[in-house]
Protein backbone atom coordinates (compact mmCIF):
# COMPACT_ATOMS: atom_id res chain seq x y z
CA UNK A 1 0.00 0.00 0.00
CA UNK A 2 3.27 2.30 0.66
CA UNK A 3 4.16 1.66 -2.52
CA UNK A 4 1.42 2.37 -4.67
CA UNK A 5 0.96 5.73 -1.99
CA UNK A 6 4.53 6.64 -3.51
CA UNK A 7 3.68 5.65 -7.11
CA UNK A 8 0.12 7.92 -6.72
CA UNK A 9 2.24 10.81 -5.42
CA UNK A 10 5.28 10.68 -8.40
CA UNK A 11 2.31 10.40 -10.53
CA UNK A 12 0.18 13.41 -9.01
CA UNK A 13 3.64 15.65 -9.17
CA UNK A 14 4.49 14.87 -12.47
CA UNK A 15 0.95 15.85 -13.70
CA UNK A 16 1.26 19.22 -11.69
CA UNK A 17 5.02 19.56 -13.08
CA UNK A 18 3.53 19.64 -16.36
CA UNK A 19 0.79 21.93 -15.90
CA UNK A 20 3.04 24.00 -14.62
CA UNK A 21 5.68 23.99 -16.88
CA UNK A 22 2.83 24.40 -19.57
CA UNK A 23 1.42 27.57 -17.89
CA UNK A 24 5.11 28.99 -17.60
CA UNK A 25 5.85 28.68 -21.11
CA UNK A 26 2.34 29.99 -22.01
CA UNK A 27 2.90 32.73 -20.09
CA UNK A 28 6.53 33.46 -21.29
CA UNK A 29 5.18 33.04 -24.82
CA UNK A 30 2.75 36.27 -24.63
CA UNK A 31 5.10 38.30 -22.74
CA UNK A 32 7.57 37.90 -25.95
CA UNK A 33 4.13 38.47 -28.36
CA UNK A 34 3.36 41.72 -25.95
CA UNK A 35 7.19 42.96 -26.01
CA UNK A 36 7.98 41.66 -29.47
CA UNK A 37 6.76 44.82 -30.74
CA UNK A 38 8.20 46.75 -28.38
CA UNK A 39 11.43 45.96 -28.80
CA UNK A 40 11.33 45.81 -32.34
CA UNK A 41 9.98 49.75 -31.65
CA UNK A 42 12.90 50.40 -30.19
CA UNK A 43 15.75 48.93 -32.23
CA UNK A 44 13.96 51.17 -35.05
CA UNK A 45 14.46 54.40 -33.06
CA UNK A 46 17.69 54.21 -31.03
CA UNK A 47 20.05 51.80 -33.70
CA UNK A 48 18.74 51.59 -36.68
CA UNK A 49 19.71 53.94 -39.42
CA UNK A 50 19.42 53.54 -43.09
CA UNK A 51 22.04 53.75 -45.57
CA UNK A 52 23.04 57.11 -46.62
CA UNK A 53 22.12 57.74 -50.74
CA UNK A 54 25.66 57.01 -52.78
CA UNK A 55 26.36 59.98 -54.42
CA UNK A 56 27.38 60.23 -57.90
CA UNK A 57 31.09 60.35 -58.14
CA UNK A 58 33.43 60.72 -60.44
CA UNK A 59 36.49 58.75 -59.38
CA UNK A 60 37.32 55.10 -58.66
CA UNK A 61 37.59 53.36 -55.47
CA UNK A 62 40.09 50.60 -54.77
CA UNK A 63 41.67 48.09 -52.02
CA UNK A 64 44.92 47.53 -51.41
CA UNK A 65 47.20 46.28 -48.96
CA UNK A 66 50.81 46.81 -47.02
CA UNK A 67 52.92 45.00 -45.05
CA UNK A 68 53.89 46.94 -41.79
CA UNK A 69 55.41 45.70 -38.59
CA UNK A 70 54.97 41.65 -40.05
CA UNK A 71 51.04 42.83 -40.44
CA UNK A 72 49.12 42.64 -43.99
CA UNK A 73 47.31 45.72 -43.54
CA UNK A 74 43.95 46.77 -45.42
CA UNK A 75 42.57 50.46 -46.70
CA UNK A 76 40.67 51.89 -49.34
CA UNK A 77 41.84 54.63 -51.72
CA UNK A 78 39.45 57.10 -53.59
CA UNK A 79 40.88 59.03 -56.92
CA UNK A 80 38.55 61.08 -58.28
CA UNK A 81 38.89 62.38 -61.93
CA UNK A 82 41.10 64.84 -63.18
CA UNK A 83 43.69 64.63 -60.15
CA UNK A 84 46.10 67.35 -60.50
CA UNK A 85 49.84 66.35 -60.03
CA UNK A 86 50.85 66.90 -56.55
CA UNK A 87 47.41 66.71 -54.83
CA UNK A 88 46.90 66.18 -51.39
CA UNK A 89 45.99 63.39 -49.09
CA UNK A 90 43.46 62.49 -46.53
CA UNK A 91 43.33 59.27 -44.60
CA UNK A 92 40.26 59.38 -42.86
CA UNK A 93 40.03 56.85 -39.64
CA UNK A 94 37.11 55.05 -38.65
CA UNK A 95 35.57 54.49 -35.02
CA UNK A 96 35.80 51.54 -32.52
CA UNK A 97 34.84 48.04 -34.49
CA UNK A 98 34.17 49.30 -37.56
CA UNK A 99 36.36 49.49 -40.75
CA UNK A 100 36.92 51.65 -43.68
CA UNK A 101 33.90 51.13 -45.93
CA UNK A 102 31.43 52.21 -42.55
CA UNK A 103 33.73 55.12 -42.24
CA UNK A 104 32.59 56.07 -45.69
CA UNK A 105 29.12 55.67 -44.91
CA UNK A 106 29.42 57.14 -41.72
CA UNK A 107 30.32 60.49 -43.15
CA UNK A 108 27.90 60.37 -45.76
CA UNK A 109 30.54 60.25 -48.44
CA UNK A 110 31.11 63.69 -47.59
CA UNK A 111 34.94 63.72 -47.87
CA UNK A 112 34.77 61.90 -51.12
CA UNK A 113 32.20 64.70 -52.53
CA UNK A 114 34.91 67.22 -51.84
CA UNK A 115 37.27 65.29 -53.51
CA UNK A 116 35.61 65.55 -56.40
CA UNK A 117 35.20 68.73 -55.95
CA UNK A 118 38.62 70.28 -54.67
CA UNK A 119 41.00 67.62 -56.40
CA UNK A 120 42.57 65.37 -53.46
CA UNK A 121 42.98 61.58 -52.70
CA UNK A 122 40.86 60.20 -49.88
CA UNK A 123 42.25 56.85 -47.91
CA UNK A 124 39.94 54.83 -45.64
CA UNK A 125 42.35 52.34 -43.35
CA UNK A 126 41.80 49.70 -41.35
CA UNK A 127 42.66 49.53 -38.08
CA UNK A 128 43.96 45.90 -36.26
CA UNK A 129 40.61 44.02 -35.80
CA UNK A 130 38.69 47.10 -36.21
CA UNK A 131 40.33 49.29 -33.15
CA UNK A 132 43.48 51.97 -33.13
CA UNK A 133 46.50 51.77 -30.83
CA UNK A 134 45.64 55.49 -29.83
CA UNK A 135 47.20 57.16 -26.80
CA UNK A 136 45.29 55.43 -24.19
CA UNK A 137 46.49 52.97 -21.85
CA UNK A 138 42.78 51.76 -20.97
CA UNK A 139 41.19 49.25 -23.38
CA UNK A 140 40.80 45.35 -23.56
CA UNK A 141 41.54 45.35 -27.54
CA UNK A 142 44.11 43.44 -29.49
CA UNK A 143 45.64 46.58 -30.88
CA UNK A 144 46.04 47.90 -27.46
CA UNK A 145 46.87 44.86 -25.69
CA UNK A 146 49.53 44.16 -28.46
CA UNK A 147 50.74 47.32 -28.82
CA UNK A 148 50.57 47.23 -32.65
CA UNK A 149 52.24 49.82 -34.85
CA UNK A 150 49.60 52.25 -36.18
CA UNK A 151 51.42 55.44 -36.60
CA UNK A 152 54.00 53.24 -38.37
CA UNK A 153 51.41 51.80 -40.60
CA UNK A 154 49.69 54.85 -41.39
CA UNK A 155 53.44 56.84 -42.08
CA UNK A 156 54.34 53.53 -44.55
CA UNK A 157 50.91 54.21 -46.17
CA UNK A 158 51.51 57.61 -46.65
CA UNK A 159 55.19 56.87 -48.12
CA UNK A 160 53.54 54.34 -50.52
CA UNK A 161 50.79 56.64 -51.98
CA UNK A 162 53.21 59.70 -52.49
CA UNK A 163 55.55 57.30 -54.45
CA UNK A 164 52.58 55.17 -56.07
CA UNK A 165 49.82 58.01 -56.73
CA UNK A 166 52.39 60.96 -56.34
CA UNK A 167 50.61 62.96 -53.59
CA UNK A 168 51.98 65.93 -51.76
CA UNK A 169 54.15 65.17 -48.95
CA UNK A 170 53.79 68.70 -47.49
CA UNK A 171 49.88 68.57 -48.00
CA UNK A 172 49.14 65.36 -45.88
CA UNK A 173 45.72 65.15 -43.54
CA UNK A 174 44.03 62.65 -41.33
CA UNK A 175 40.74 62.94 -39.72
CA UNK A 176 38.71 60.51 -37.43
CA UNK A 177 35.84 60.34 -35.47
CA UNK A 178 35.58 58.51 -32.06
CA UNK A 179 38.81 56.07 -31.81
CA UNK A 180 39.46 57.41 -35.12
CA UNK A 181 39.87 60.64 -33.74
CA UNK A 182 42.42 59.39 -30.84
CA UNK A 183 44.30 57.71 -33.32
CA UNK A 184 44.47 61.59 -35.02
CA UNK A 185 45.80 62.81 -31.85
CA UNK A 186 48.84 60.08 -31.77
CA UNK A 187 49.39 61.41 -35.33
CA UNK A 188 49.45 64.91 -34.33
CA UNK A 189 51.95 64.09 -31.74
CA UNK A 190 54.25 61.46 -32.93
CA UNK A 191 54.07 62.43 -36.31
CA UNK A 192 53.70 65.69 -37.24
CA UNK A 193 56.39 65.63 -40.01
CA UNK A 194 54.25 63.40 -41.72
CA UNK A 195 50.74 65.33 -41.49
CA UNK A 196 50.43 68.95 -41.86
CA UNK A 197 47.13 68.80 -39.93
CA UNK A 198 44.47 66.57 -38.23
CA UNK A 199 41.03 66.17 -37.06
CA UNK A 200 39.70 64.40 -34.10
CA UNK A 201 35.58 64.31 -33.79
CA UNK A 202 34.38 62.99 -30.73
CA UNK A 203 37.55 62.77 -29.02
CA UNK A 204 39.12 64.06 -25.51
CA UNK A 205 42.93 63.83 -24.57
CA UNK A 206 43.04 61.04 -22.52
CA UNK A 207 44.02 62.55 -18.26
CA UNK A 208 48.26 61.82 -17.80
CA UNK A 209 47.79 58.50 -15.48
CA UNK A 210 45.68 57.18 -19.05
CA UNK A 211 47.87 58.68 -21.56
CA UNK A 212 50.80 56.41 -23.52
CA UNK A 213 51.58 58.59 -26.41
CA UNK A 214 55.55 60.14 -26.59
CA UNK A 215 55.20 63.86 -28.22
CA UNK A 216 58.08 64.54 -30.60
CA UNK A 217 59.41 67.51 -28.19
CA UNK A 218 58.96 70.26 -31.36
CA UNK A 219 55.76 70.72 -31.45
CA UNK A 220 52.56 68.78 -33.13
CA UNK A 221 50.13 68.89 -36.25
CA UNK A 222 47.57 71.24 -36.42
CA UNK A 223 44.52 70.21 -35.05
CA UNK A 224 41.35 70.53 -35.23
CA UNK A 225 38.85 69.60 -32.38
CA UNK A 226 35.14 68.96 -33.25
CA UNK A 227 33.17 67.95 -30.26
CA UNK A 228 29.30 67.73 -29.10
CA UNK A 229 28.04 68.73 -25.98
CA UNK A 230 25.87 65.77 -25.72
CA UNK A 231 28.09 62.96 -26.41
CA UNK A 232 26.69 59.89 -24.49
CA UNK A 233 30.05 58.24 -24.85
CA UNK A 234 33.21 60.72 -24.81
CA UNK A 235 32.12 63.61 -22.22
CA UNK A 236 32.34 66.71 -23.68
CA UNK A 237 33.28 68.06 -20.10
CA UNK A 238 36.06 65.62 -19.28
CA UNK A 239 35.53 62.01 -17.52
CA UNK A 240 35.34 58.35 -18.09
CA UNK A 241 34.98 57.04 -22.20
CA UNK A 242 32.44 54.39 -21.88
CA UNK A 243 29.54 53.22 -24.17
CA UNK A 244 26.89 53.39 -21.41
CA UNK A 245 29.20 51.83 -18.94
CA UNK A 246 30.93 49.20 -21.33
CA UNK A 247 33.87 49.01 -23.22
CA UNK A 248 35.88 51.15 -20.99
CA UNK A 249 38.33 53.70 -22.46
CA UNK A 250 39.80 55.55 -19.28
CA UNK A 251 39.34 59.37 -18.45
CA UNK A 252 39.95 61.96 -20.68
CA UNK A 253 40.16 65.44 -20.37
CA UNK A 254 37.70 67.89 -21.34
CA UNK A 255 37.10 69.19 -24.82
CA UNK A 256 38.19 72.80 -23.77
CA UNK A 257 41.72 71.00 -22.02
CA UNK A 258 42.48 68.98 -24.86
CA UNK A 259 42.70 72.02 -26.91
CA UNK A 260 44.75 73.66 -24.62
CA UNK A 261 47.38 70.89 -24.15
CA UNK A 262 47.94 70.93 -27.65
CA UNK A 263 48.17 74.77 -27.55
CA UNK A 264 50.60 74.44 -24.61
CA UNK A 265 52.82 72.04 -26.63
CA UNK A 266 53.07 74.46 -29.43
CA UNK A 267 53.83 77.25 -27.53
CA UNK A 268 50.71 79.57 -28.02
CA UNK A 269 50.78 81.30 -24.64
CA UNK A 270 48.37 84.14 -26.71
CA UNK A 271 44.73 84.36 -25.39
CA UNK A 272 42.83 82.45 -27.88
CA UNK A 273 39.50 83.88 -30.23
CA UNK A 274 36.43 82.97 -29.43
CA UNK A 275 33.18 83.13 -31.59
CA UNK A 276 29.76 82.17 -31.59
CA UNK A 277 27.55 80.93 -34.60
CA UNK A 278 23.82 80.26 -34.53
CA UNK A 279 23.61 78.15 -37.90
CA UNK A 280 19.99 77.23 -37.51
CA UNK A 281 17.10 77.40 -35.31
CA UNK A 282 18.12 74.93 -33.36
CA UNK A 283 21.67 74.58 -33.72
CA UNK A 284 24.73 77.02 -32.45
CA UNK A 285 28.62 76.06 -32.67
CA UNK A 286 31.33 77.42 -30.36
CA UNK A 287 34.74 78.16 -31.79
CA UNK A 288 37.96 78.31 -29.59
CA UNK A 289 41.25 79.17 -32.05
CA UNK A 290 44.58 78.90 -30.31
CA UNK A 291 47.34 80.60 -32.86
CA UNK A 292 49.95 82.73 -32.86
CA UNK A 293 52.52 83.86 -35.61
CA UNK A 294 53.22 80.78 -37.84
CA UNK A 295 52.87 78.17 -35.32
CA UNK A 296 50.61 75.22 -35.63
CA UNK A 297 46.64 76.46 -35.01
CA UNK A 298 44.94 74.55 -32.65
CA UNK A 299 40.83 74.86 -32.78
CA UNK A 300 37.77 73.96 -30.95
CA UNK A 301 34.20 73.75 -32.32
CA UNK A 302 31.65 72.87 -30.02
CA UNK A 303 28.24 71.75 -31.79
CA UNK A 304 25.55 72.68 -29.02
CA UNK A 305 23.56 69.80 -28.55
CA UNK A 306 25.68 67.47 -31.06
CA UNK A 307 26.47 63.71 -30.00
CA UNK A 308 29.01 61.02 -30.50
CA UNK A 309 28.49 62.22 -34.20
CA UNK A 310 30.06 64.01 -37.40
CA UNK A 311 27.76 66.80 -37.73
CA UNK A 312 26.22 66.35 -41.49
CA UNK A 313 23.75 67.06 -43.68
CA UNK A 314 23.96 63.55 -45.53
CA UNK A 315 23.02 60.88 -42.89
CA UNK A 316 21.69 60.52 -39.36
CA UNK A 317 23.81 58.38 -37.12
CA UNK A 318 21.95 55.65 -34.69
CA UNK A 319 19.92 58.00 -32.06
CA UNK A 320 21.78 55.86 -29.36
CA UNK A 321 24.64 58.10 -30.12
CA UNK A 322 22.99 60.99 -29.31
CA UNK A 323 21.66 64.00 -32.03
CA UNK A 324 22.99 64.31 -35.55
CA UNK A 325 23.09 68.24 -36.39
CA UNK A 326 22.62 68.63 -40.33
CA UNK A 327 25.39 71.83 -39.54
CA UNK A 328 27.69 72.38 -39.43
CA UNK A 329 28.59 70.02 -42.60
CA UNK A 330 31.25 68.45 -40.50
CA UNK A 331 33.36 67.16 -43.59
CA UNK A 332 33.65 70.52 -45.44
CA UNK A 333 34.33 72.35 -42.25
CA UNK A 334 37.10 70.17 -41.81
CA UNK A 335 38.62 70.30 -45.11
CA UNK A 336 38.40 73.93 -44.83
CA UNK A 337 40.61 74.02 -41.58
CA UNK A 338 43.33 72.08 -43.74
CA UNK A 339 43.41 74.07 -46.46
CA UNK A 340 43.87 76.99 -44.20
CA UNK A 341 47.46 75.43 -42.87
CA UNK A 342 48.86 74.90 -46.09
CA UNK A 343 52.40 75.96 -46.97
CA UNK A 344 52.07 79.33 -48.02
Amino acid sequence: MACLSANRAVRQNRVIFKFTMRRVLFLFARVVIVLAPLIGALFVYFIYSPNPQVPPLSGRLVNGTIHADGLTRSYLTYVPEGLRKAAPLLLVMHGSGEHGSQMRRATGYGFERLADERKFVVVYPDGYEGYWNACNVVGDYSANKLNVNDVGFLTSLVDKLVLEIGVDPRLVFATGISRGGHMAFRLALEAPAHFRAVAAVAANVPVPENFKCKPTGHGTSSILIMNGTKDPINPFDGGDVTFFGLLERGRVLSSRDSGQYFANLNDISDQPETKASQLTDTVQVRQILWRKDLKPEVELISVIGGGHVMPQPYWRAPRLLGPTPKEPNGPAVIWEFFERQAPR
